[in-house]
């Protein structure tokens, strides 16, 4: 089950098309759908969690809390959305190409993706872009 939750005045757009998208995403690799939660927000919000959870005192635009078992994806995917209109302008993307790049890449860490290393980030990048175009089919 994904599910969407409003700490902001952000909405996402069609969310029973974005969580069918979601759902076809996981499946494609193999996982199954546990419990997804997206949190949308502001930078504060996200700030007092990255200080509080992963001692880090840095803006970013995601934080995840990963709670897959084996091939059941769950979790809490936490997003400033002030943190991805600010990268949409910095990579000259919509607001919502930004928003749901963010919102993939989040469960891709949970399918076992990382970005830490240049190798790593470019893979995740290939692996987001290829779930984008699975949401072009809807």
């Amino acid at each position: 089950m994904i599910e969407f939750n409003y700490e902001t005045d952000f909405k996402v757009e069609n969310e029973l098309i974005i969580q069918k998208w979601i759902s076809a995403c996981i499946e494609s690799y193999g996982f199954n759908e546990g419990e997804l939660n997206y949190i949308f927000c502001d930078d504060d919000y996200l700030l007092k969690l990255n200080v509080e959870f992963l001692e880090h005192d840095t803006l970013t635009d995601i934080i995840s809390f990963d709670y897959t078992m084996g091939k059941l994806i769950s979790g809490d995917i936490f997003i400033s959305v002030e943190r991805v209109r600010e990268n949409a302008q910095i990579f000259s993307q919509t607001i919502d190409n930004e928003i749901h790049r963010v919102m993939i890449h989040g469960v891709l860490h949970y399918m076992g993706f990382k970005d830490k290393t240049l190798k790593d980030k470019e893979i995740m990048r290939f692996e987001e872009d290829k779930c984008l175009t699975f949401l072009r089919a809807y």
